[in-house]
């Protein structure tokens, strides 16, 4: 709907009608105004605008955990609020069975994951979990939870989500020794339980006083904890992204510099111009086009959020080796919006590990002089029109400025050789930081 003209009225009663969907104001000369606010209403959200301001700006810890805790059930807006966090300097804690509450809790400066944002722990184990440690304290094993925790509340499941989002790692055991030793120690608590409950545990429990040999939970052999990359997998599985770490963390800081674009802000981006972004290929789907051509839709996330990429014949026949799932790329596309969905459409895409980028070095004097500047400026034209990004480092304490795509570069070698000829200090470096 477009207004084309507005007549003032002066001041008229008016009769909100109510609609399910939009407020529709008619006056008293028959008029109907769609979508507009009074100003009870426009008071209402200036009001509640200005104390959510204040709460960010002042108890940004508390207030971020209070939002957090209000989306607990939605993946995608927690992950975005967590990448809010790291942008704030506000750390994420992954969920700990001895400290963690329901919801996400304030520590500090940091933020303690909820236990309600865990899938396959329910609402009755993680409150009989909170209820045993606020009567008898902390719990210091596995074997100590199962004993204590009444099995009906608290089932098998439950217990690998605790273990296999962190949950447990205080208890001093990593992740893989524990579910080794669920099966025999929840074997090992009913018959105890059952014991205890028909009288027959009673000896027991005086002898255990005696001895620390009666008695106690089963032995496993020892193992070694998950690798890294299987412990993330399994967080995602059961949080529905990462916590304790992300697979995309050690290029963080290039990340923000080199693509400042997050793919959970695709929805407010132009659709004309093009993007670059770096994300992990979460899911691929493969498809054959009518004419037989091969093409693919892929899940992506980064830090921010996930979103869904389209690569068309023409792009896949030249990427199609870089189509690995858990692949971390820099990506470049357009956006493409339908049914209010936004999609990249993918144009090209290389693997971080072999994304190169210029730095150049410039003092105070060099980065205010016009005449050194139209020659860094022509310098790079000459070269431009490629995939390696220029990132200028201006002062002592250098402040970076990532040059615009039109300036990225094609033959980096030549344009470093010319660069360092016209007195520019200026070198290569990799996008990947490894560990």
């Amino acid at each position: 709907m477009k207004i084309r003209k507005s007549t003032p009225l002066g001041l008229q009663p008016v009769f909100d009608l109510g609609l399910a969907q939009d407020h529709n104001f008619v006056t008293a000369h028959g008029l109907v105004a769609a979508n507009c606010f009074n100003k009870s209403h426009s008071m209402a959200y200036g009001y509640v605008t200005y104390q959510t301001a204040f709460l960010k700006a002042n108890y940004p810890v508390e207030y971020m955990a209070a939002l957090l805790s209000s989306v607990s059930g939605d993946t995608d807006k927690i992950q975005k609020y967590i990448a809010t966090c790291g942008a704030m300097g506000i750390d994420i804690l992954p969920p700990d069975l001895n400290s963690s509450g329901v919801d996400f809790t304030p520590r500090g400066r940091q933020i303690l994951f909820g236990l309600a944002a865990i899938k396959n722990l329910g609402m009755a184990a993680i409150a009989a979990i909170l209820a045993e440690r606020e009567q008898n304290g902390r719990f210091s094993s596995l074997a100590d939870l199962c004993s204590r925790v009444d099995a009906r509340a608290m089932n098998k499941k439950a217990l690998e989500a605790l273990i296999q989002t962190g949950a447990m790692d205080s208890l001093g055991s990593n992740r893989q020794q524990l579910i080794q030793d669920l099966e025999v120690t929840l074997e090992w608590a009913s018959r105890r339980t059952k014991e205890r409950n028909s009288g027959q545990g009673n000896l027991f429990d005086m002898l255990a006083e005696q001895t620390s040999q009666f008695d106690q939970p089963p032995a496993t052999p020892r193992v070694e904890d998950y690798l890294p990359q299987e412990k993330l997998r399994m967080e995602k599985e059961l949080l529905g992204f990462y916590i304790s770490d992300h697979p995309l963390k050690s290029v963080k800081k290039s990340a923000q510099l080199l693509a400042p674009i997050n793919l959970s802000d695709l929805a407010e981006c132009s659709e004309q111009s093009t993007l670059t972004a770096i994300a992990l290929i979460t899911e691929i789907k493969e498809i054959i086009t009518k004419k037989g051509d091969p093409m693919a839709i892929l899940q992506l996330e980064d830090l921010s959020g996930n979103a869904e990429a389209i690569v068309f014949p023409k792009t896949h026949e030249r990427v199609k080796a870089y189509l690995q799932v858990d692949q971390k790329l820099m990506l470049w596309g357009k956006i493409d919006r339908r049914d209010d969905r936004s999609q990249l459409i993918i144009e090209d895409m290389q693997p971080i590990a072999q994304v190169r980028m210029v730095r150049i070095n410039l003092t105070t004097d060099q980065a205010t002089n016009l005449q050194e500047l139209h020659q860094l400026q022509t310098i790079l034209k000459r070269y431009s029109g490629g995939q390696v990004p220029v990132i200028a480092a201006i002062g002592y304490y250098p402040k970076l400025i990532r040059f615009g795509n039109q300036f990225w570069l094609k033959d980096d070698q030549a344009a470093l050789q010319d660069l360092v000829a016209a007195g520019f200090g200026a070198e290569a470096e990799v996008l990947e930081v490894r560990a």
